[in-house]
């Protein structure tokens, strides 16, 4: 039956006693599927590498960062915010004549009045005191071809979203053009990290020292949400607090969110 059938009886599995092969084993046998043969794989590149000397910006970069890094004891926070009102308030912000504002601008005015009501997430540190700062400073990362700079937008709490968007909007185009001076980088109290316009959900952020926190701001994400007791379509944004702990408290930095929670959800609030 096998010689009849073309069937090699090397490939058939018996399944008589002591694996005997019986007649139903040569009727039902289905021959394996031979493998696609598969040639020899030869490279034809070579392994290759370009070497670029570290600027003087990416060694500064890198001593700051690790210093922060290594030497405050970093905690996150992370907190996801409603903002149906907060697309609703820019919409309706921006349908004034030549008045264009960012949610950025909204975060950085947020943060600016809520620093005020904590003053001790607006604090920093040295090794022989601490310093709580009456004033806001709110420096905003800034990516640049060869790095990160930092401008800060001075005495944010005292100026309007408007005015903050013009700032940032000025301070961001000196950054990428490399005209941004020295006083322009200095003096920061706080620091906002956005990373939602590059599709970044979610992420955390090392702190700008001698500060004593950042915050990091993801996209807005549409996704079912619970309103009411009914599965709603709804927009959110997650953010990160990073502290220090040495200066902020865990319940310190909730409280200070829990403010900030307040103006992002209900933006009118930071007008009047």
């Amino acid at each position: 039956m096998a010689e009849e059938k073309g069937v090699d009886l090397n490939q058939v599995k018996g399944s008589g006693e002591n694996g005997r092969i019986v007649k139903k084993d040569i009727e039902n046998f289905t021959p394996a599927a031979q493998g696609a043969s598969v040639g020899k794989f030869v490279p034809t590149g070579q392994e290759d590498f370009d070497e670029i000397p570290n600027s003087n910006m990416r060694k500064a970069i890198a001593k700051n960062l690790a210093k922060s890094k290594f030497t405050a004891p970093h905690y996150y926070l992370n907190v996801e915010f409603d903002m149906e009102n907060a697309i609703a308030f820019r919409k309706q912000y921006n349908s004034i004549p030549d008045t264009k504002i960012s949610y950025n601008d909204m975060i950085v005015k947020a943060c600016a009045l809520a620093l005020k009501q904590h003053p001790q997430v607006n604090s920093q540190w040295f090794d022989d005191r601490m310093k709580l700062n009456n004033h806001v400073h709110i420096g905003v990362a800034v990516a640049v071809p060869d790095g990160l700079l930092v401008p800060v937008v001075k005495f944010a709490n005292e100026q309007s979203l408007t005015q903050i968007g013009g700032a940032v909007k000025e301070l961001a185009g000196k950054a990428r053009n490399k005209k941004l001076g020295l006083d322009e980088m200095e003096g920061s109290t706080f620091t906002i990290s956005n990373l939602g316009m590059f599709g970044i959900d979610s992420f955390t952020s090392i702190i700008n020292q001698p500060n004593s926190a950042i915050l990091s701001v993801g996209n807005i994400v549409e996704k079912p949400v619970v309103k009411n007791g009914q599965i709603v379509v709804g927009n959110t944004m997650q953010l990160c607090l990073a502290c220090d702990h040495r200066t902020v408290d865990g319940a310190t930095g909730a409280q200070f969110l829990q403010t900030l929670k307040g103006y992002i959800e209900n933006p009118l609030t930071m007008v009047v």
